[in-house]
């Protein structure tokens, strides 16, 4: 066998280092803008948060879905902060409020809503019960405000604006801090001890409060005590008058100054028989509590009809339960004690009472009028570009705050519907523009989300789950005082109730989305972190938006680059 020779590897050398090198030249983009085989994603999902109607529904802003996850789980006290973080009061309104978040719960399109309210007591009550308190406000930021009126909206702002560092006074002329909520909500609604647990939680955050003092000159107080801002929160405590014929004035009395009496411990002489004039809340409460006060009749005179009567349903029908009779279509024309003449109305063409000229007489000791309130403002004209209308209610911007630089009003002191939890929502609405105006910073918020309406869920996820009864005193029991007719749910019931919230448009982590997905495209994140896509593997079949009860997941077109 010959030998290569010198010759020949020196050959093959060269040859060698004479070739071309390996083609490094980079791959065309055989993914994006050009023709190709196979299957194209035109729509890719991804995770949204919808706003659930209860959250929209809530005039206190509540993030109603949040807390209820964490009841749901029971971590109690993780959903009472969460509650808390929007309303100091949990206790209070899971009794008080009329609870529209119910009226819109999607849950009633499948059995009956939620019993939010119920649950929100439930933290409520847990929480002073386990003598929880309110996480230490920050730093103080230097600035004072002034909060005059120590009802609902006012202790709202209080609470707000302190745990944004300012510090804050709030004046009031009342004996105790409450308004409305200690002196015109009775206490079979809502126990005093319940009320003083939230405002002491309040007051332990540092909030100052000077009671029994009237503001005569809101200019001239903000000024003297070197107020920053000033937030009018003054209940409508003045009742509307009418002039009806009577021999003897002292037998008729005002709705506001008799239950304000009442929770003093000073109630009046009332009578056998008591008649109550007007159709609100206010008269449901008066006659109930002159029902406990040892009325043997106790009836309201309206002079519209059922329908249009602007208390609340339930209140009306306890009152009915309770042995309180209600006349419809009638007006008060004279009272010479025990003789009260009242007039029929019939409706008009355009549903409006009118008088029939038909006359009857009813047996009546007392007279409680109860056609409404007014605020009382004077104490504000002395402000530069403060306006006001007819009823005395002051005219205020988007943000809450007066014609005058640095003067906010809310609650009664604005047009608005007058419940606690409207109140509250103004107290923490203008705490948070105050807070914005006096940093120089605009009040704006980043805009809602869509709701989720009913219609978008996949109820196949859903079963039947009936809601929890609360406990009620016996009607025969009631009205022999002022024990708290309504009781609360049981640990439980409470989160059973919970769980029956339907999670509207928010990811609740059910994993359908990761087990239906057939290209392990859904990353699960952990626990409270809920799941992300891999778009790699995801094809945009969207099953996993098919199957999310929820709808928590929206598929979105698909960006196609342009072609190179």
């Amino acid at each position: 066998m010959s030998g290569v020779t010198g010759e020949q590897l020196s050959s093959e050398a060269d040859a060698f280092a004479a070739a071309p090198r390996g083609d490094l030249t980079a791959l065309p983009d055989l993914l994006h803008g050009r023709p190709r085989t196979g299957p194209i994603r035109e729509r890719r999902p991804i995770y949204v948060d919808l706003l659930p109607p209860c959250n929209a529904g809530c005039p206190a802003g509540e993030n109603i879905q949040a807390w209820l996850a964490h009841a749901r789980a029971g971590r109690v006290e993780a959903a009472w902060r969460q509650l808390t973080a929007d309303n100091p009061f949990a206790a209070i309104h899971g009794r008080v409020c009329y609870h529209p978040c119910e009226s819109v719960c999607n849950r009633a399109h499948l059995d009956s809503p939620v019993s939010i309210h119920a649950v929100e007591r439930f933290l409520g009550d847990t929480a002073r019960a386990q003598g929880w308190l309110f996480d230490p406000p920050p730093q103080p930021t230097g600035k004072r405000v002034l909060v005059v009126g120590a009802g609902p909206s006012g202790l709202s702002a209080a609470y707000h604006l302190t745990r944004l560092g300012h510090r804050v006074e709030v004046r009031d002329t009342g004996a105790e801090p409450g308004g409305m909520m200690r002196y015109g909500i009775p206490k079979y609604r809502l126990p005093r001890d319940v009320l003083d647990a939230e405002i002491d939680r309040i007051a332990a955050l540092g909030v100052e409060f000077t009671c029994g003092h009237r503001v005569e000159d809101l200019a001239a107080e903000r000024e003297a005590g070197g107020f920053d801002a000033a937030f009018v929160a003054v209940g409508a405590h003045l009742a509307k008058r009418v002039d009806i014929p009577a021999a003897d004035a002292g037998s008729m009395l005002d709705a506001v100054s008799f239950l304000r009496a009442v929770a003093a411990g000073e109630a009046p002489e009332l009578g056998r028989r008591v008649a109550v004039y007007g159709g609100g809340d206010t008269a449901v409460d008066a006659a109930r509590v002159a029902r406990r006060l040892g009325a043997e009749d106790a009836v309201i005179i309206y002079r519209r009809t059922a329908a249009q009567m602007p208390a609340h349903s339930h209140e009306v029908q306890e009152a009915e339960r309770e042995g309180v009779r209600i006349h419809w279509l009638r007006t008060i024309t004279a009272f010479d004690g025990p003789e009260l003449q009242v007039e029929l109305m019939h409706l008009d063409e355009s549903g409006r009472p009118v008088p029939s000229g038909q006359f009857e007489t009813l047996a009546a000791d007392t007279v409680i009028m109860a056609l409404g309130q007014e605020t009382e403002s004077a104490f504000m004209r002395s402000l530069p570009g403060v306006e006001f209308d007819d009823d005395g209610s002051v005219r205020v911007s988007s943000s809450l705050m007066t014609g005058c630089p640095g003067v906010f009003a809310g609650g009664d002191m604005v047009p608005c519907e007058r419940t606690v939890t409207v109140a509250v929502g103004h107290g923490k609405k203008a705490a948070q523009n105050i807070d914005a105006w006096l940093r120089g910073a605009g009040g704006e918020r980043a805009p809602k989300h869509p709701t989720a309406e009913f219609d978008r869920l996949n109820l196949w996820y859903f079963g039947d789950a009936s809601r929890r009864a609360e406990p009620e005193l016996p009607a025969a029991q009631r009205i022999s005082g002022f024990d708290e007719v309504v009781g609360g749910l049981s640990a439980p019931a409470a989160t059973f109730e919970a769980g029956r919230c339907l999670s509207c448009g928010n990811c609740f982590e059910c994993d359908g989305c990761l087990g239906a997905c057939p290209e392990d495209a859904v990353i699960k994140l952990g626990p409270g972190h809920r799941y992300r896509f891999d778009y790699d593997r995801c094809t945009g079949c969207a099953t996993c938006y098919e199957q999310c009860p929820v709808h928590a997941i929206e598929m979105v077109p698909e960006m196609i680059p342009e072609p190179r």
